[in-house]
């Protein structure tokens, strides 16, 4: 926290309140998505939001957080601190309302925050509603404030507890354990978040610290003057660069400002990640429609007007131009209309011609500018166009097959008898050997198998033509029924579950990566979701005279032989799927009332992108250094 001189007055009478705090601990997953891991991060993401809205205001340049032993988390920032002043209408102090009624604060009257990521979001309110605990620090006026309050309800009177020449907020709060089922804040994505809005806010300061575990020494510190250039670096990092120079420009008007950064790899996937106020608009919206509308329509006018695409040559489509392309588009501005409460797609229909309009003009600007560029660029984009059109039929013999006509499902399927999709899950199985045991093993009523021959394509190194014409990949998109890419519709998904099941080794592993890659890339709908999960299968059955028990680890195995009481055991061990029998396989995998399947999340997608580029991608020294570090999780990756 640092002395300033405060500008734009902000206090108490910049407080508003729009409705009370009842129902949040009764239904905590209405407010912060969920009482798991995804809800758990959301509490500090919320704390965090708050001191991002103060450096997007410039009143902040450095926010700590720190992950303390015992459970509870600390956030600490340099701006202008949270008003404490009476607020006569509620006979509390404004700290106080804050922390004590819904949608409290000073985002309401468009003067104290001109822009703010969490306008939409849950607040304080919510994360004090949801902790055991929760204690505030205010420097302001010179003074140091404190109160602290318990599962939302004030435990102390705020008090002045000591003198300062600084103005900012400290919050710690501890997540209460009985709402939410995990406790323990994950490294991984609290770094990663921290590091994308380092990103999209250049030159604040973020520092994070691990002091549980006597992790003392454990600290990052993200800064980067580059901004969303240096976003897009990072992004680009296991990839081949198609051109050095990375394409920025930004543009503005009185009450939004987007800034764009690119940059075209060898590669055959897009990555365009979209942010409103700091807020990942995972799911687009009308600033990522007027990005990509602008993006063909610059690409083809300066190819045509140099030339390089012939008069009676087709023009390059959306798909031929972001084949290969890593872009960050970064809007800020005043009321920002997201639809749905979670906050994934921008609804403000002016903003498709202002981010429209900004890429013409300036991508074209670029292209002028930086002629060597460009050409590389446009040969890109000219040796997708022509490989698109090589795989056209192959993707429309996909495209044509109705997920209604059963002649159009893969003859290998083993389909289930109900067509309620809610009710129906399809295991993904490696091989004829397991598929013929998980056919025997299934109930035909609501569980269908599709054996895949052997693994199936990587589809972060080869382009569109392969994967469309590749058999196995039919089959995959004929059975799931959603279609991909911009085809997707979650709607037309033939089942509820989609259950990778594959051997327990090296071989299974890589089985499985290769699957959840695919649907990464073209069917990320289904994953984000909730359809995509992974079985899991015993590694060892321990039997003792007639009984048996089954081991999914060498330290079960190490904990079942240990409480034998030295009785003559018998362990078998499963090499593979197939050499379980039928009543194993139902008993341990898929028997819904037995069976232990893991749901597979994205969390963040920039990590999940970091993670597949580096798993799947060209660089072998960086898939080498990444198995070593992540040497201990062997079961799964949970992206």
């Amino acid at each position: 926290m640092e002395e300033k001189e405060i500008e734009q007055a902000y206090d108490e009478k910049n407080i508003t309140v729009l409705e009370g705090l009842d129902a949040v601990r009764k239904r905590p997953g209405m407010y912060v998505g969920s009482t798991g891991s995804r809800g758990l991060h959301h509490l500090l993401h919320e704390v965090v939001d708050n001191s991002i809205d103060e450096a997007m205001a410039g009143y902040c340049k450095e926010i700590y957080v720190i992950l303390e032993e015992g459970g509870h988390v600390t956030v600490v920032d340099d701006g202008r601190g949270i008003p404490v002043g009476e607020m006569g209408r509620f006979g509390k102090t404004a700290i106080e309302v804050v922390l004590t009624k819904l949608h409290a604060g000073g985002k309401f009257d468009n003067n104290s925050y001109k822009v703010a990521g969490g306008l939409h979001g849950v607040g304080l309110s919510v994360v004090n509603a949801l902790s055991e605990w929760l204690e505030v620090e205010v420097g302001r006026n010179g003074k140091v404030h404190f109160q602290r309050f318990e599962r939302g309800k004030t435990a102390s009177d705020l008090e002045i507890i000591g003198n300062t020449k600084k103005t900012g907020t400290l919050v710690r709060f501890k997540p209460d354990p009985e709402i939410f089922e995990e406790r323990e804040f994950r490294y991984e994505i609290v770094s990663q978040r921290l590091r994308e809005v380092a990103y999209l806010n250049r030159g604040l300061v973020i520092i994070l610290e691990d002091r549980r575990n006597g992790k003392g020494g454990l600290k990052e510190t993200y800064r980067y003057s580059g901004g969303i250039v240096d976003f897009v670096k990072y992004l680009n990092q296991t990839k081949e660069a198609v051109h050095r120079k990375v394409i920025y420009f930004g543009g503005r008007r009185d009450d939004a400002e987007v800034e764009v950064a690119a940059q075209f790899n060898s590669g055959y996937i897009d990555n365009i990640f979209t942010f409103v106020n700091n807020i990942n608009t995972h799911e687009g919206g009308t600033h990522l429609i007027g990005f990509k509308a602008a993006l063909t329509r610059s690409l083809n006018e300066y190819a045509k007007s140099h030339g390089m695409i012939k008069e009676k040559e087709p023009a390059l489509t959306g798909e031929d131009v972001r084949e290969g392309l890593t872009a960050v588009v970064s809007v800020r501005m005043k009321d920002p209309q997201f639809e749905g409460q979670t906050k994934t797609r921008l609804g403000n229909p002016d903003m498709k011609g202002f981010v429209e309009s900004t890429v013409n003009s300036k991508l074209t600007e670029f292209l002028e500018e930086n002629p060597g560029e460009a050409k590389r660029i446009i040969d890109k984009v000219m040796t997708a166009s022509r490989a698109r059109s090589a795989a056209k039929q192959a993707r429309e013999l996909v495209r044509r097959q109705s997920v209604l006509e059963t002649s159009s499902l893969p003859g290998k399927l083993a389909d289930c008898s109900i067509r309620d999709p809610k009710l129906c899950e399809v295991f993904l199985v490696e091989g004829d050997s397991a598929g013929g045991s998980a056919k025997q093993a299934r109930d035909r009523s609501f569980q269908a198998i599709l054996p895949l021959r052997g693994k199936i394509l990587n589809v972060e190194k080869v382009g569109p033509g392969r994967v469309f014409s590749s058999q196995e990949i039919q089959a995959l998109i004929a059975a799931i029924g959603t279609n991909i890419k911009d085809d997707f519709d979650i709607a037309k998904a033939r089942y509820g579950k989609s259950i990778i099941m594959t051997d327990a080794d090296v071989d299974g592993a890589h089985i499985r990566t290769l699957l959840l890659t695919f649907f990464y890339r073209y069917m990320q709908g289904l994953i984000e979701e909730g359809y995509v999960y992974i079985a899991q299968p015993p590694l060892y059955k321990v039997s003792v005279g007639k009984d048996g028990v089954y081991a999914w680890s060498d330290e079960e195995l190490g904990r079942v032989l240990s409480e034998n009481d030295g009785k003559k055991a018998t362990v078998q061990r499963f090499k593979g799927l197939g050499e379980m029998s039928a009543e194993q396989l139902w008993e341990t995998t898929m028997d819904p009332r037995r069976r232990n399947l893991i749901q597979v999340t994205i969390e963040d997608a920039v990590a999940a992108d970091m993670i597949f580029n580096t798993l799947m991608g060209t660089d072998v020294e960086m898939r080498r250094v990444f198995i070593q570090e992540n040497a201990g999780n062997v079961r799964f990756i949970d992206i």
